[in-house]
Order: structure tokens, then sequence, then C-alpha cells
């Protein structure tokens, strides 16, 4: 089992008493018999991709031969930390394949298929692939390299650095490294919308480079050395650069949208945004087609896994889609001038009218959404003085609380017609009402809280709601105990009420 930033295996193979004519084209037969799919192939060896299944995310399976032996590497292309043993996996069956394939071609009719291969010959060596196909392991030696701006790979661990920085910054100054208490991001510069839509607009930026304990840091910055080591060196540093921004900058915004009392920081909207831009791009021909699928289905299950891990509590997942969803558009407005060949581009400037004309489409739709971010009417802003006075965190804990039992409550509803009558009965009453019983005591709680105006308002409106959903429950209980009709208009009656307080309550988001 590999662990690391790109897990991979390596194993040396000697040809034995073949050529390396011979052994170059039984090693391309044994990769064929495997499924895989070659993207680069020279005298001197080739690189191929792992079929992609539930026991491969489509690894990079790489032979050189030098001096008589061949060196064989897989490497992971996926995001993952750890291989679980797929890459010494891939290597045993290529050389068990091998053995087998040795035995069923004679010298003569190895050497007649070799003449044959020539034809597909790239020019240079195998370590001159294309930067895709190398994916950035020939220039990130080390660990500490990857902290050290370098031709091809500037930009990112600039980032990463200013990240680290930032957070140790926060450390020394007495802020929690494992578990930052909420006043200290709001201090430092966390996204928040009472104090974003109050003139703190800066927040959109500052709260990408934040970061809430040691452990989010990490995992974010792991994932940007990722995508920075495949995105930057075909972007370039400007194009780059202008992604990161204004895919942090769209997130936020997403997440100031989405969330009314939620404070939001980290990197990760901005990096989903680059997963975003190279997505965009692996559906286009910039990238050869040997090797877009394989990349199409490790970034593509990154991507998948995230925003479904994202539906948890805790995480941002506004941010995430906001970001994401911001670098597709970013990725394909890039497409234009990642076409021409240098010399046209400079004749014309199309990189600088490019970012230029994205960087306006982006951050003018950003606005247009900004000015539609609900805020409360009675008291239109809150200042940092005001959340500091009121227990807003605590009251956003028990809101997402009060959520989790609502959904609980409300899945007694999408029980199945042919739910037996004793069993239905237990549900209404053991689940439902008693949810909403529930969320009642969680409302009686949070009113002792110190809270502004319009969310004690909100909490009165919250306490009606749960009131009429326990008198529904009970005549639903009823009828079916019953076996009557006969309290349907009461139902009917209650859930008109429902639909109302509904929608009274989500004006009063709008507002906050």
């Amino acid at each position: 089992m590999a662990i690391g930033f790109t897990p991979k295996y390596e194993r040396e193979f000697t040809p034995g008493d073949l050529t390396q004519e011979q052994f170059l084209t039984l090693a391309v037969e044994t990769a064929k018999k495997q499924g895989w799919t070659i993207g680069h192939l020279s005298e001197s060896g080739f690189i191929a991709h792992t079929r992609f299944s539930f026991n491969s995310y489509g690894e990079e399976f790489r032979v050189v031969i030098q001096d008589g032996t061949a060196g064989l590497k897989s490497t992971c292309t996926g995001g993952q930390m750890v291989d679980w043993g797929k890459n010494e996996k891939n290597i045993q069956a290529f050389i068990d394949t091998f053995t087998d394939i040795q035995k069923q071609f004679t010298l003569e009719e190895t050497d007649s298929l070799y003449a044959e291969l020539k034809a597909d010959f790239v020019t240079g060596d195998t370590s001159e692939h294309a930067k895709l196909a190398r994916y950035g392991n020939e220039k990130i030696a080390g660990f500490f390299s990857l902290f050290v701006p370098r031709e091809g790979y500037t930009i990112t661990p600039l980032v990463i650095d200013l990240n680290i920085i930032i957070f140790i910054l926060m450390v020394i100054n007495g802020i929690s490294a494992i578990a930052p208490d909420s006043d200290s991001l709001i201090a430092w510069g966390a996204n928040l919308r009472p104090l974003t839509m109050g003139g703190e607009w800066w927040r959109l930026l500052t709260n990408c480079f934040l970061h809430i304990g040691v452990i989010h840091l990490l995992m974010n910055m792991y994932a940007l050395v990722y995508i920075g080591i495949l995105l930057e060196p075909y972007l370039g540093n400007v194009r780059y650069a202008t992604a990161y921004l204004l895919t942090g900058i769209a997130a936020s915004i997403c997440s100031l949208w989405w969330h009314d009392l939620t404070i939001s920081a980290g990197a990760s909207g901005a990096i989903f945004g680059l997963y975003g831009v190279f997505l965009a791009m692996l559906t286009t021909n910039l990238i050869d087609k040997k090797s877009r699928m394989s990349l199409l289905y490790s970034i593509g299950i990154f991507v998948i896994y995230n925003l479904v891990n994202g539906m948890k509590g805790g995480i941002d997942n506004a941010a995430h889609i906001g970001g994401l969803v911001s670098g597709l558009i970013i990725g394909y407005g890039f497409y234009p001038s990642l076409r021409v060949k240098p010399e046209e581009d400079r004749q014309y400037d199309l990189t600088k009218i490019s970012i230029g004309i994205i960087s306006f489409v982006v951050l003018f739709s950003c606005y247009l959404v900004y000015l539609q971010v609900p805020v409360d009417t009675e008291k239109k802003f809150l200042t940092q003085q005001d959340m500091k006075n009121y227990d807003i965190d605590k009251y956003d804990s028990k809101i997402k609380e009060f959520i989790s039992s609502e959904t609980e409550a409300l899945s007694v509803l999408r029980l199945p017609k042919e739910t037996p009558k004793e069993q239905l009965l237990a549900e209404i009453k053991n689940r439902g009402i008693y949810y909403w019983k529930e969320n009642i005591e969680l409302i009686y709680e949070v009113e002792n809280y110190k809270l502004p105006p319009f969310l004690h308002h909100r909490n009165k409106l919250l306490f009606d709601y749960c009131n009429l959903r326990i008198k529904s429950y009970e005549l639903i209980y009823q009828t079916i105990e019953n076996n009557t009709d006969l309290l349907q208009p009461q139902i009917q009656d209650i859930d008109k009420q429902i639909v109302k307080l509904i929608a009274e309550l989500s004006n009063n988001s709008k507002h906050e």
C-alpha cells in the first residue's frame, strides 16, 4: 500500500535474453492484453493508463527501458492519498501477463511486430512526454519543493505559503490550531452574510485564505497541490491566478446567498473552481484523447465524492458548487486562447483579451448575485460588535439540529402506501410527533439566547409551524386508526396554514 501526494509503486524488471526492441514489443502487447490505453510510445518505453473499474481509478503505468533494465512505475492519477495496493497489483499483473505473452510469440514474430510499432513512435524520450502525461512527478522531487515556486509551478506554492503563513499568525496570536472560535474567524476575515453585506465586501476574498483548524488547512492544501501540478503548466501563471481568485469570489458569493448566519472560511471553493476549470478542459480536444478519459474519471470521482461528503453538517457545499460551476465557465472561456499557437497569441493578445472578458463576466455576475443576497429589512446589517453581543453561532448550530429533526419527522409522510397499519401508526407517533415536539423544545431553548429581534420573530414562526405539524399528524393518526375520512377537511385546512407559514418563513429568511 502506497501513501503520499501521488501514491506510486516502482520496480525494476530484467528482460533477460531479449533485446530492447523485443522487450518493448512484448511489453506493448502485455499492456494491450490488460486492456490499458497506450498514450505515448517511443523506442525507450511507453506510458499507458489502466482501465477504470472498481479496482482502479485509471493509474498511469510507465515503462522505461535503459541499459538492459526496464523500470516499471504505476502512479495514481486521482486525488487519493492512499492507493490500497492498486499500484503494486498493476505491476505484478504486468509481469505475470508479460511472462505468459513471452511464451506465445517467437522471436521472429516479435521482430515483425516491432517493425509495425515504429510507425507509432513519438519524437523524443518518454521523459519529454506532454506536460499532462508527466503529471508533474518529475517537477515535484521532494516534500519541501512543494512550497518553492518554479517554472510551471509558481502560483500554487505562493498560495500554499500564504495560507500557511496566515494560519501560523493566527496560532501565534492565541487562536486554537484545532478548532478556532467564531469570534476569531470573524476577526480574521471569515465570510458571514450580515457583516459582508454590511460593507465588509473584502471578506469575499479574505475567507479564501483562512482555515478552520489545521486538519482543514492540510486537506485543502493537499487538494491544491494536486490540481496545481496538473493545471498550472497548462494555464500559465496569469490564467491560473485569475481562475483561483475569480472562482474563490464566486464561491464566497454562493455561500453568502445560501447561508444566512453561517461563518464560512477556507480555500476549498477556489480549489473546486480549479477542478472545474480542469474538467472543462478535459471535455475539449486540448488534452490528448488517450490521457483524457482516465483523468476525467479520476477528477470526476474526486469532485463527486467531495460534493456528496459536503452534504454532511459543517461543510459549506454552496461554496463548493459555486466554485465548481464558475470554474467550468472560466475553463470554457479560456478555450479559444489555449488553442492558438504562442506566436498567434502574441500577435492578437488573445490571452489578455480572454482574461479581461472572463474577469468582467464573472465579477459582474457575482455583483448581480450580490445585489440579490437576502438582507433583513428591519435591521439591515449587523456589525462585528453585534456578532459579539449576540449568540449567533450557537443559534446557527441549533437551527441545523432543527433541520435534521424536521427531516426525520417529514420522512413519515414518505412511507410506502403498503406500510402495515400498526407500523404506520407507530411511525407517526414515535418518529413524526416525537421529532416535532423535540423541535418545540429546541425553540424554547434558543429563545433564551441573546438574539437580534428578527431572529426572535423567526422563532415564533417556527414554533407555530411545529404546532401545526403536530395537529396535522394527530389528525392523520386518528384517520388511519379509525379508518375514516371525516377528518380530511380539518387536515386540508391545517395543510393550507402550514403552506402559508412556510411562505412567511421563507420571506423572513430572505430578509436576514
